[in-house]
């Protein structure tokens, strides 16, 4: 699905953003993410979009985009999940693809932007996005430094600081909202922000044939605790019986998964022994 770049007034001649590029690419990639840009207008409201603030101020909207997943979880798997459960696949539902937004314009042409929690809506059963970009950090040799709203940073130390800002600034309020449902304290909340930073960016490395740059890019990132991520990116490597590499890392939070099929963990769990993850990573399951 193309990425979209809407003007409140005439479209035709809003010019792209600095970040467009990288939402076209994300946008080929993963054809079910659509991601529109709204400029400096409206972000869409009703039909099925929620704002990232209304999850954030939790009550009716955080009720309505959570029931969206209870509904899924019996549909598919014939059970009731406890209200955490739900409420975890809830938030990875969400921010997955939002830090997504952060993470990929940095990675692919390094500009990262600014999204405050009023700055994004979230269409719950399409999975699309829309954004209202405005400012964005840059190196100096950036042909976009020159751009409105461009500020630009010395170097990649301190674009990788603007990184973790960044998604800490837009997250923040959203795991406020999720808390309260999630019976999880700040830390293990924390946790979860580091695992969808680094397997969203792993994943894309993936698509994009990238991967061995993804998992550096991402350890700098997150080379360790760092106010407010409370792990690294924890990247480490196994070996297959033919002797290949293979990345893996163990996450700092748990999806909660295995409530629903005990048997089945993800190849990150820390519930996940080395030799199942061996086998599961070369047998391609």
């Amino acid at each position: 699905m193309a990425v979209t770049t809407l003007a409140p007034k005439r479209p035709s001649a809003q010019a792209k953003s600095p970040l467009t590029p990288a939402y076209e690419r994300l946008a080929g990639l993963l054809p079910g993410l659509g991601i529109t840009e709204v400029g400096d207008g409206r972000l869409p409201a009703g039909d099925g979009w929620v704002g990232s603030a209304e999850l954030a101020g939790g009550g009716s909207a955080l009720d309505a985009f959570l029931a969206w997943d209870g509904e899924q979880v019996e549909r598919d798997y014939g059970t009731r999940a406890r209200p955490d459960v739900i409420a975890s696949f809830g938030l990875h539902r969400y921010a997955w693809p939002a830090t997504l937004l952060i993470t990929v314009p940095w990675f692919l042409h390094r500009r990262v932007p600014r999204l405050p929690v009023d700055a994004v809506a979230f269409h719950r059963a399409t999975g699309r996005l829309a954004v209202r970009t405005g400012s964005f950090a840059c190196l100096p040799g950036d042909p976009a430094a020159a751009r409105p709203g461009a500020r630009v940073v010395p170097d990649e130390e301190a674009l990788r600081a603007e990184v973790r800002d960044a998604v800490a600034e837009h997250l923040a309020p959203v795991l406020d909202g999720f808390r309260p449902r999630m019976r999880r304290g700040p830390r293990a909340l924390w946790g979860v922000a580091s695992d969808e930073i680094t397997e969203g960016l792993w994943y894309v490395g993936q698509l994009l044939g990238e991967e061995e740059r993804a998992v550096e890019e991402a350890g700098l990132l997150l080379p360790g605790s760092a106010s407010p991520y409370p792990r690294g990116a924890g990247f480490r490597e196994l070996t297959a019986p033919d002797g290949t590499r293979l990345a893996t890392r163990d996450r700092a939070s748990c999806c909660l998964f295995y409530t629903l099929r005990p048997q089945d963990t993800c190849v990150t769990c820390p519930r996940t022994c080395d030799a199942e993850r061996v086998a599961r990573l070369t047998s391609g399951a």
